[in-house]
C-alpha cells in the first residue's frame, strides 16, 4: 500500500511531460473506446487486417524506445499498437524502460531501481544509434493518458507487481490496455477483478496451449505470441489458436530484422502475414507499414477501428 501511495504522488506532483511540437500532426489511430471493442478488434475472424505491433514503441533515428514522441512518430506513418516496458523506481514510481539498467538507452548509469523518479529526470533517452535526444524517461501514467483515443498499449511484465499494474490502469481510467502474461495464473489474477481484461499470452508450444485450455482462460480475451518465425512446427499451433478465435503474433525483432537489406526484410514481413500470422511485432513498424501496404487493401469489418486524427 505504501508503494502505491508513492505512485499516486508521482502521478500528481512529479509529472514533467515533454513539450511536443505545436505543429499539426496527422496520426493513424486505432479508434477503440472500450474493452468490448478491444476484444472485438483483436478477435480472429479470417477476415481481418494485418496488424503491426511497435516493439518498445518502434524506434528510428532521433526517436528512442519507450517514449511518447516515438509512439506519435510511428502513428504518423501507420496504424499500430505498442508493446512497452514498465519498471519501478526507487520511490515506487513506474516509468518506461526495457532494461533494468540505464546505460544502453540513456546517458545515465546504474539500475533504474536505484534512482527516484525525480533523479531519473536529469537523464535523457538515446535513439537506436546511441544519439542523446531531448526526451526524458516517461511515467507510465503519462503514456497511458496520452494513448486514450489514439492507441492500444501492451504492457510487458518486468518488475512491477501485478497488483500495482492493475491499480494504475484503474486509477488512470483507461480500459483499452493489453497485458503481457506468461502463465494462466497471471491471467486469472487480472480476470478476477476484470472479466474483460485483454492479454498478449506467450503460447510457444502445444503444452502451453493445453495449459491455457485446461485452466479455462477465455480465448476471447487474448492474442498469442507464438515465436520469432513462421515455421512448419508452428502450423498446428497457429491452426489451433485460430480455431479458438485467437490472433497469432510473430516477432520480427530477433529474426527477420537481423537481415541487413531492407528489401529482404520487406519480403519476410509480407510472407509472415501470407503464411497465416495476424500480427507482426517489430522494432521497425514504419518500415513494416510500408512493406505490407499491398496486403492491407482487402475489405474487413475491422477497418471501422482505423481512423485519421489531426492533433497538435
Amino acid at each position: 500500500m505504501k508503494t502505491v501511495l508513492k505512485l499516486i504522488v508521482c502521478g500528481l506532483v512529479l509529472i514533467s511531460p515533454v513539450s511536443l511540437s505545436s505543429q499539426t500532426k496527422t496520426l493513424n489511430i486505432l479508434k477503440i473506446k472500450n474493452s468490448k471493442q478491444l476484444i472485438d478488434y483483436f478477435r480472429y475472424t479470417g477476415n481481418d487486417l494485418p496488424i503491426i505491433s511497435g516493439h518498445r514503441g518502434g524506434t528510428t533515428k532521433g526517436y528512442p524506445e519507450n517514449c511518447i514522441p516515438t509512439l506519435e512518430n510511428t502513428l504518423k506513418y501507420t496504424p499500430a499498437f505498442f508493446e512497452i516496458d514498465p519498471r519501478l523506481t526507487k520511490d515506487g514510481c513506474v516509468v518506461l524502460m526495457h532494461d533494468a539498467t540505464l546505460e544502453r538507452t540513456t546517458n545515465g548509469t546504474g539500475k533504474v531501481s536505484d534512482y527516484t523518479y525525480a533523479e531519473l529526470q536529469k537523464f535523457r533517452l538515446k535513439d537506436p544509434e546511441g544519439n542523446v535526444t531531448p526526451y526524458p524517461i516517461p511515467l507510465l501514467t503519462d503514456v497511458i493518458k496520452w494513448s486514450k483515443g489514439k492507441a492500444v498499449l501492451n504492457l510487458d511484465h518486468k518488475d512491477v507487481p501485478l497488483e500495482m499494474t492493475e491499480k494504475i490502469i484503474n486509477e488512470v481510467g483507461n480500459e483499452v490496455i493489453m497485458l503481457t502474461i506468461h502463465s494462466p495464473e497471471q491471467a486469472k489474477f487480472y480476470l478476477k477483478n476484470n472479466p474483460e481484461a485483454m492479454f498478449s499470452a506467450h503460447i510457444l508450444t502445444r503444452k502451453a496451449f493445453d495449459n491455457y485450455e485446461k485452466a479455462g482462460i477465455p480465448w476471447t480475451n487474448m492474442i498469442a505470441y507464438i515465436g520469432p518465425k513462421n515455421k512448419p512446427e508452428n502450423k498446428e499451433l497457429l491452426d489451433l489458436l485460430h480455431s479458438r478465435g485467437v490472433m497469432c503474433m510473430i516477432s520480427a525483432a530477433p529474426s527477420y530484422e537481423k537481415l541487413t537489406e531492407a528489401n529482404e526484410r520487406a519480403v519476410n514481413y509480407r510472407d509472415t502475414f501470407r503464411q497465416g500470422a495476424d500480427i507482426l511485432e517489430s522494432d521497425l513498424p514504419v518500415e513494416v507499414g510500408m512493406a505490407i501496404k499491398t496486403l492491407s487493401t482487402k475489405k474487413s469489418p475491422k477497418q471501422k477501428y482505423h481512423a485519421v486524427l489531426k492533433t497538435k
